[in-house]
């Protein structure tokens, strides 16, 4: 839920990256989401936990602002590469 409240204050902060929010968010989705509630596309909180241990050394960390913005930036370049197939 960290996470969600990180992408929340992001898209009000600035409401461009909205569309690189979605995308992300789709792409972490669990699979079945669907089936299980709340019934939101959200990532597997086991999932999120490793994230961080290997990203911050702690399971709960939380990235800073700049940092999440980077990465979902970033994650949004990659996705629209490998859709291009573009390596570069």
């Amino acid at each position: 839920m960290r996470l969600v409240g990180s992408a929340v204050r992001l898209a009000l902060r600035k409401p461009w990256r909205i569309p690189q929010l979605v995308g992300m968010a789709w792409a972490f989705r669990a699979r079945d989401w669907y089936r299980r509630p709340p019934f939101l596309p959200m990532p597997p909180d086991d999932y999120v936990r490793w994230r961080m241990e290997t990203a911050y050394g702690d399971p709960t960390a939380t990235p800073p602002p700049d940092e999440f913005e980077r990465f979902v930036v970033w994650a949004a370049r990659m996705r629209r590469m490998a859709r291009k197939g573009d390596g570069s």
